[in-house]
């Protein structure tokens, strides 16, 4: 919505931004917007990105707490422009949300690096990415105990993907941020990030 021209009823994906102003290239008409960061809890597969979430939002209601999930279950995709797809919806939301004053933090698996390619990235000041991650058997004790996965494949996979995050600061021109929580609780960790996000704000 705050995309769409208020003068010419544009709804082209070609505006200009800057710091809190719009341009419509097609009539040049120029509105205000509120310009703010997005937050991404990100991390494998059984790690605690939902639960932690959930105990964030009994902290603090400085934030609307989103789960991507929910884009991905509506867009089930199947490809890589699927992916960009579901994160432009992500950002689109996140941009819209932003104008209620209220920033957004979503809880993501994947698809960090593209976060910044995507048309919605520019009504966003900038893209804070933290990481959760724990020992790779406490990751294999979540998933089969916690959640009754048994399928191998997944389990590998995750604890692959968790030893990337812990090993590096990016994904491609995604920096992140990591949080080890190993033997910490829901609770516990969502003190940590709330910690954390008070420095990032």
């Amino acid at each position: 919505m705050i995309g769409i021209c208020p003068k010419c009823g544009s709804t082209e994906w070609n505006k200009e931004v800057n710091e809190d102003e719009i341009t419509c290239p097609d009539c040049g008409y120029q509105w205000k917007f509120k310009k703010k960061p997005v937050f991404i809890l990100t991390g494998c597969s059984g790690v605690g990105k939902t639960t932690t979430a959930m105990e964030l939002q009994k902290i603090t209601y400085r934030f609307v707490v989103l789960d991507g999930d929910f884009i991905h279950n509506m867009l089930w995709p199947q490809s890589q422009d699927d992916y960009y797809n579901m994160v432009e919806q992500i950002l689109s939301l996140t941009k819209n949300i932003n104008q209620s004053d209220k920033m957004v933090i979503w809880s993501c698996a994947g698809n960090l690096e593209k976060f910044p390619r995507v048309y919605s990235a520019r009504f966003v000041s900038e893209i804070k990415i933290l990481a959760l991650t724990a020992d790779s058997e406490e990751i294999r004790k979540r998933m089969t105990e916690g959640r009754g996965i048994g399928d191998e494949e997944w389990i590998q996979s995750s604890i692959d993907y968790n030893e990337y995050l812990k090993n590096h600061d990016h994904l491609e021109e995604s920096k992140f941020e990591t949080l080890d929580c190993t033997g910490e609780t829901p609770s516990q960790v969502a003190k940590k990030f709330w910690t954390g996000l008070r420095t990032w704000l």
